[in-house]
């Protein structure tokens, strides 16, 4: 009997490809939807007569609904299947998109951002599930970093978007409304992709599976086998899986909460290049979002070269001596703040990656999904305490110490690296998911 084709021998496919860069639309639209509302926010401020407050609720609203986006619908995912919620979210985000361009009045706008934030936040584990179910295993490393550097490619296309729109009449309409034109685009992108073989196959649905390879790839591809299995969410909270969760939350934290803090000398950078004033501070944060575009891709290559394991507790030691070096200078000169931040931001291209890396790699098919969701649910108390407590932190004690809290919180990303982070390098999906037994 002839034996069959392995799924990773099959090579760098058309499929793996189309899966890729529409899979990504959800981390391009993320980057785009987060970033074109806080350009539209200077003429809404008077047009809405938006006070703190409301400024407040509106970027609240958002991180809530990440929050329960991600956590729902990555389980509803693991439920019913990738591809059906592929191409729902999409449809959503267009949808809501759209009637955010007619909202008449703050708590409109509050709700529109709710809902966006819910939608936008269900896309993350679907697309990264899909997109690593399909990938080979020295593909992966490069998918996730393509997902990675496509936030900062939504987060730049935002940019150049208000940038355009900036003086026009009802401007910030447009750009509200301006999400749905990629979102129409990415679901005509994805409405022909096919359902996650190795989610078929968890399922049971085993000559649904090898149909879909013979489709493919004229030909039977053979998976390591896996017993069918049902999805259930408390599965995440026994020993083994509650600890993975932990180590993927608390790495995604310590990445996220220091980033804001380093974020905060990008006007002086921008400011140097004569670029914070108006319109212009709009491309000023086009220079932002490069530095930590650019670290993503060594970092697709370096995952699979140096390792998963090296690459983060490397990572983390030099953003935590970057932070440390602001820190330690009440007054940095604009040379310094330059180097700190390119040498912070190109190193973050790693922890950047492996935030979507690992928790796709160490959980089993019935649950992948679930658990990309659980650990970005549990990230998000990161951003919220980033956005509200460090500026209120930093007129208290001043910036220095807020880099210097902000090392101290890399650091611990940086000891619990050492101590739990895994390497999965050259192993097949099914191998990483049983590391935690």
């Amino acid at each position: 009997m002839e034996q069959k084709k392995q799924f990773d021998d099959i090579g760098n496919t058309s499929i793996y490809k189309k899966i890729l860069l529409w899979g990504s639309g959800g981390p391009f639209l993320d980057g785009y939807v987060l970033v074109i509302i806080g350009i539209a926010l200077e003429p809404l401020r008077t047009e809405l007569q938006l006070d703190a407050q409301w400024i407040g609720l509106v970027g609240a609203a958002t991180l809530v609904g990440l929050f329960i986006g991600t956590s729902l619908f990555g389980y509803i995912a693991d439920l019913f299947g990738r591809r059906l919620m592929f191409l729902i979210d999409i449809v959503a985000i267009g949808v809501i998109s759209i009637a955010t361009m007619f909202i008449s009045s703050p708590i409109e706008l509050v709700v529109m951002r709710f809902l966006i934030g819910i939608v936008i936040g269900a896309d993350y584990p679907i697309a990264t599930s899909m997109i690593a179910e399909f990938s080979t295993t020295k593909q992966r490393a490069f998918s996730m970093g393509f997902i990675a550097a496509m936030w900062y490619v939504g987060a730049t296309a935002a940019d150049l978007v208000g940038y355009l729109l900036y003086d026009v009449e009802n401007g910030w309409r447009w750009m509200l409304g301006s999400a749905a034109i990629p979102c129409l685009l990415i679901l005509l992108g994805r409405v022909n992709l096919p359902e996650s073989p190795r989610w078929l196959i968890r399922k049971g649905r085993v000559e649904e599976c090898n149909k879909l390879m013979r489709d493919l790839f004229g030909e039977e591809i053979a998976f390591e086998f896996e017993e069918p299995k049902a999805t259930s969410y408390r599965t995440l909270f026994e020993k083994r899986h509650l600890k993975s969760i932990l180590f993927v939350g608390i790495i995604w934290t310590c990445q996220v909460i220091p980033m804001f803090a380093i974020y905060t000398f990008g006007p002086q950078i921008i400011g140097l290049l004569g670029l914070d004033e108006g319109r212009n501070a709009v491309l000023g944060n086009i220079v932002i979002s490069m530095f930590f575009l650019i670290g993503c891709i060594p970092a697709m290559y370096w995952l699979n070269s140096i390792g998963r394991r090296p690459l983060l507790i490397g990572s983390f030691a030099v953003m935590t001596l970057a932070l440390g070096i602001l820190g330690l200078f009440s007054n940095p000169g604009i040379e310094l703040v330059v180097i700190a931040f390119a040498v912070y931001a190109f190193f973050s291209g790693g922890p950047g990656i492996l935030q979507w890396l690992y928790p796709n790699e160490l959980f089993p098919t019935e649950i992948r999904a679930s658990a990309v969701g659980a650990a970005m649910s549990l990230s998000r108390i990161g951003t919220v305490l980033s956005t509200y407590a460090l500026p209120i932190f930093i007129i208290n004690y001043g910036i220095s110490s807020a880099m210097l809290a902000g090392a101290a919180i890399s650091l611990i990303g940086l000891l619990v690296s050492i101590v739990m982070a895994p390497e999965t390098r050259g192993l097949s999906l099914e191998k990483t998911s049983r590391l935690g037994y």
